[in-house]
């Protein structure tokens, strides 16, 4: 083999790699282009051209997500796509969009910014028949969020969403914060993998909560240390 042609082989995939970012990135900006050429041709045409907006933000966000993989720039997408929704008042929409900024402003470990969003999303589907189910999710993620910065934090936000949401209390995932609570007063590291195992087997946790409850975890177990394990 030519010593050479390592090299040149390398130097052909860095080029094909960075072709492929520039016709991502041209995408967009043509799709931009696109965007902009009906603000101008129907300026009386507002709820399309600002749910048409709202949608390419989405795609920009989504290739930030998985091609480029730089999650503060999809989070500022997904940001500028909730906003255009707002203008729309299309709640829903908007809503997920802010799920997305705020699950990955948690794992960024921007908890505040994470749990003004769940408990803006709560607040906003605990009184609609058909979402108020998913309150208690939004509820429960921003009171981990919370638990991961300061215990005290997380029973004071505890209370509150069951005074704000009372249907909160008979539910799972409130039943379960209570005993981590418990658990981590305690500095129980077996009560506490024990009370998630058992939430496990009937509701099983994503990597987004498997993530979060690791990090509320190695807060009993002191500095980290432990099997980094929820099992």
């Amino acid at each position: 083999c030519h010593p050479g042609w390592s090299a040149v082989a390398q130097s052909q995939l860095t080029a094909t790699s960075a072709s492929r970012i520039q016709a991502w990135l041209w995408g967009g900006v043509l799709r931009w282009l696109r965007v902009l050429s009906l603000f101008f041709m129907f300026p009386n045409w507002h709820s399309d051209r600002f749910t048409i907006a709202a949608k390419h933000h989405i795609t920009i966000a989504e290739i930030y997500e998985t091609e480029l993989v730089d999650i503060e720039k999809a989070i500022a997408h997904y940001e500028q796509s909730a906003d255009y929704y707002k203008g729309e008042e299309s709640n829903s929409s908007a809503n997920k969009c802010l799920l997305k900024v705020a699950a990955y402003a948690a794992q960024l470990e921007q908890y505040q910014k994470a749990i003004e969003i769940y408990e803006q999303v709560g607040a906003n589907t605990m009184d609609n028949p058909l979402l108020k189910y998913s309150a208690k999710d939004y509820f429960f993620k921003a009171a981990l969020c919370h638990f991961i910065v300061d215990e005290l934090n997380a029973k004071l936000a505890l209370e509150k969403y069951e005074e704000m949401f009372p249907a909160f209390t008979d539910s799972r995932e409130c039943k379960l914060l209570k005993k981590l609570l418990e658990a981590h007063e305690e500095q129980n590291s077996e009560a506490y993998t024990e009370a998630v195992k058992e939430f496990d087997s009937i509701s099983r946790l994503d990597q987004w909560l498997t993530t979060m409850l690791l990090r509320i975890k190695k807060s009993i177990q002191g500095d980290g240390e432990g099997d980094g394990d929820l099992k």
